[in-house]
């Protein structure tokens, strides 16, 4: 498939042409071959009032026509094949396995919301039947049910140019409600962005969905914030989802909450991802322990925002020796492609920070080291060595900055002294996407209860003896969490709790059958809640 290097709005392509960039090869520090066109803001315009003037249509399509036309979304994104494999990994330097498998996660995310719309269920409808013969009063007849917010701002996301993009799970799940989607694409992944955008523009209209449910503004160079602050304070745009940095984040939050008519900006942002090991777990599990930690931290060039940042143990010969072997793995690990030059800057920058912080020591790689990879030397790609530092308790709970995110390959080790420390730090550590305990069922019991109890609060998703990375899309799962790793910790941004965030209860009172949304309306298809004769039943 050929790419433009034009928006996509509303089913035409754009034609704006003042504002070229490139996106670069981050293995190569090479740009890309096309040339790329960041939207002007007419065409933002021009996006987001034509979401919004196709909005009524879209949201009363039927439940059946919107779920068919989630799956033409996944199979136009399954049908670029090989070559959508090839754009992303020019253009972020990701391994064609691990590309493969986020595009399979992209498809099977349409898949799942397509059969949540079928199903009905996520509508959460409620009924109170009305009593006319209650006295004082007559009790009114009540029936409530989600409904969709209006058109949906999404970012698109630098590590996850496929899962959490143009046909991410934001997309995927505002669709699903009813939403129309604007989304404005990521400048290191544009044609990436451009191809998934055509796919889902091409089932869109053989769905004979309105041209307005679906935008992709290319978004570079020097108008790449004046876009994003554009969409999120257009009037037509009615919520926003983010992943990305903390800053990156509550400036969009920002920006949403001072317009005139506030909305809701659902923002994905630093995690550092907790783990914390037992005693039992590090003397009878700790060389399995290390190499599954060492896998998770490296997964992608440590570009998830899932990876273990922060790793717990109490001092002990088994706790050093568990170290020691995670220090071995990073030490024999090449230099790991990142993402991008910006991203592999601020890396550096941030393993600099924590290493010149008192009672930090580095205990393997490090950035600033000399690459061992020829191909970096060469080409001046954008390359970093995996790191792991260790510290102790006292300097964990001295400094704050510790405890922040580190996007890349790096973890830092804190060493506690006793469970005592071991059980502060757990409540010391900020708002994370995910919590870790491993744990031995035999020995460690009463201490991982006690540990689970903080950690809990501070975590979206617990993991009991496992790694945090790879999110399972499923109904139970959350990604989301407290401050600083969301902006909205009752959300998820995964599962069947992802469709939540682009709509609002309503409630019926009275309302006679003929008037019923397409939801809960006795001609729904089968499988949809409904309100039949006053009782909620299944067809």
């Amino acid at each position: 498939m050929d790419v433009t290097g034009f928006s996509i709005i509303a089913g035409s392509i754009a034609t704006d042409r003042t504002s070229p960039f490139r996106s670069i090869d981050p293995a190569t520090g090479r740009n890309g071959t096309v040339e790329f066109h960041a939207a002007g803001l007419a065409e933002v315009d021009l996006a987001c009032r034509a979401a919004a003037d196709d909005f009524d249509a879209f949201a009363s399509h039927p439940p059946q026509r919107r779920a068919d036309f989630l799956e033409r979304c996944a199979a136009g994104i399954a049908q670029l094949g090989d070559a959508l494999v090839a754009m992303v990994s020019s253009e972020t330097g990701l391994a064609a396995p691990r590309v493969a498998g986020e595009r399979d996660r992209t498809v099977n995310q349409f898949r799942f919301f397509a059969g949540l719309v079928r199903e009905g269920s996520w509508v959460e409808a409620v009924i109170d039947r009305g009593d006319p013969a209650r006295t004082p009063l007559p009790k009114p007849d009540l029936r409530r049910m989600l409904r969709p917010l209006g058109p949906v701002a999404v970012f698109g996301a630098s590590n996850f140019p496929l899962a959490y993009s143009a046909g991410g799970g934001d997309t995927a799940s505002a669709l699903a409600a009813g939403c129309p989607v604007v989304v404005k694409g990521h400048p290191s992944h544009s044609g990436t962005g451009e191809m998934v955008a055509a796919a889902i523009t091409r089932a869109a209209r053989e769905s004979s969905m309105p041209a307005g449910a679906f935008s992709y503004l290319h978004a570079g160079g020097t108008r790449e914030l004046d876009i994003g602050r554009a969409v999120i304070t257009h009037p037509s745009i009615k919520a926003g989802g983010f992943t990305g940095s903390l800053g990156g984040g509550m400036a969009l939050a920002r920006l949403a909450a001072d317009r005139p008519d506030p909305i809701p900006v659902f923002a994905e942002m630093g995690s550092a991802n907790p783990v914390f090991i037992l005693p039992g777990a590090a003397e009878n599990m700790g060389s399995d322990i290390a190499q599954r930690l060492h896998a998770s931290v490296t997964n992608s060039a440590g570009q998830m925002c899932t990876c273990p940042g922060l790793i717990f143990v109490i001092r002990s010969a088994a706790a050093d020796a568990l170290i020691n072997r995670l220090g071995e793995l990073m030490g024999q690990t090449e230099s790991m492609v990142m993402l991008s030059p910006r991203i592999r800057g601020g890396f550096i920058d941030r393993v600099a920070t924590v290493e010149s912080m008192p009672g930090v020591r580095v205990a393997a790689g490090g950035p600033h080291e000399r690459p061992k990879t020829i191909g970096e030397q060469l080409t001046g790609g954008s390359y970093a060595r995996p790191t792991l530092l260790v510290t102790d308790f006292a300097a964990f709970k001295a400094h704050h900055t510790l405890r922040e995110e580190c996007f890349g390959p790096s973890t830092l080790a804190i060493v506690c002294d006793s469970f005592e420390q071991l059980a502060e730090a757990a409540g010391l550590v900020d708002g994370s996407l995910t919590g870790t305990i491993w744990a031995d069922p035999n020995i460690d019991q009463d201490a991982a209860v006690k540990i689970h109890r903080s950690l809990e609060q501070r975590a979206g998703r617990m993991i009991f003896n496992g790694v945090p990375t790879g999110v399972e899309v499923a109904p139970a799962m959350v990604h989301g969490g407290p401050y600083p790793a969301t902006n909205q910790p009752h959300t998820s941004a995964v599962g069947s709790l992802a469709l939540r965030r682009w709509c609002r209860p309503v409630c019926y009172q009275n309302c006679p059958p003929w008037m019923l949304a397409p939801e809960l309306s006795d001609a729904n298809p089968r499988g949809i809640w409904r309100w039949v004769d006053g009782s909620l039943g299944r067809s």
